[in-house]
């Protein structure tokens, strides 16, 4: 029976959640749990902590990503058969032959650059496994832990629970913070809502404008939180609604009814693989046109995202 080691070069949280159902469908066909290689930064210790088809996150940091030998050291002893990596990249190639690997599935080299990252990676576990997948997505959540967060945090279905992504990787990525104080207030007036301020220490300015504003008393942020405290917080709500960012990511593959908002980002890539995600564009723009570059954040208007939240909701 193989021992099989996935690995994953992208730095992002929501990278790591479009490639689990390509993780799922590698430990199907092996019909064993797979390790997965990751950087620290996509948070998979966290993420993949519960799921039943890895054996073993092996992390690496941010220095270590970049490294050859250290790399080599940390995966030669535990004698994989197979490989498949994610990346286009030559050097974990050649950490894979070097460790001692013999099957090696790969990116062709060199190819990534302008893909689109959803396809790209749908389309090479389907060629390598030689079935098709679904992409949906799925983390896995620890019941107690699940139970745990709704009474910490009083979440009941006599609430709609959202959580709202306020957060980005980018300034052109991030809808203005005032649209979200009108948009909860809106919210909050048709219905008893609780919401879940998804966001890290860098996002504290936000974070305070919202809890100072006349919405604030229905807010809880996750700033001093960490990923894995989150998880099962997220897991008891039923909704997300926020800019395109790993909160979305993680609260898609909870199973949450999502509405993504792309503004600089696009969603061909990064929301069409979840039935689980609806998408709001810039005025202007397609699903197909969105992508880098667009710089929408000031084309998507408060009642557009409320007409939408309210078919998420309803």
């Amino acid at each position: 029976m193989s021992k099989a080691l996935v690995i994953i070069k992208s730095m992002g949280i929501g990278d790591l959640c479009i490639l689990i159902s390509n993780i799922h469908a590698i430990s199907k066909k092996i019909d064993k749990p797979v390790k997965v290689l990751a950087q620290k930064s996509s948070s998979a210790t966290a993420i993949l902590k519960h799921d039943p088809h890895i054996e073993e996150v092996i992390e690496l940091n941010e220095k270590e990503i970049k490294g050859f030998f250290s790399v080599i050291k940390k995966i030669k002893p535990k004698q994989f058969d197979q490989s498949y990596i994610y990346s286009d990249s030559i050097r974990f190639f050649l950490i894979s032959k070097l460790s001692g690997i013999k099957e090696n599935f790969q990116y062709k080299f060199f190819s990534k650059k302008g893909k689109n990252f959803f396809k790209t990676a749908k389309e090479f576990t389907e060629k390598i496994l030689d079935t098709k997948i679904d992409s949906q997505s799925k983390i896995y959540c620890d019941k107690n832990d699940i139970e745990d967060a709704k009474r910490k945090f009083n979440i009941s279905d006599k609430t709609k629970n959202i959580v709202c992504g306020i957060s980005a990787s980018g300034p052109t990525k991030r809808w203005d913070i005032n649209n979200y104080i009108k948009l909860f207030e809106n919210l909050n007036s048709k219905f008893q809502c609780k919401f879940f301020l998804a966001g890290g220490p860098n996002d504290k300015d936000l974070i305070k404008k919202v809890k100072s504003s006349a919405i604030g008393n229905r807010c809880i942020s996750f700033s001093t939180m960490k990923i894995a405290e989150t998880i099962p917080v997220i897991s008891a709500c039923q909704y997300y609604i926020g800019n395109d960012t790993g909160w979305g990511h993680i609260s898609s593959g909870l199973d949450l009814k999502s509405l993504f908002l792309f503004m600089d980002s696009p969603p061909s890539a990064y929301g069409v693989y979840s039935k689980n995600i609806s998408i709001i564009v810039p005025d202007g723009e397609t699903i197909e046109s969105c992508g880098h570059n667009t710089r929408g954040k000031n084309k998507i208007s408060v009642d557009k995202v409320l007409h939408k939240s309210l078919e998420l909701i309803n």
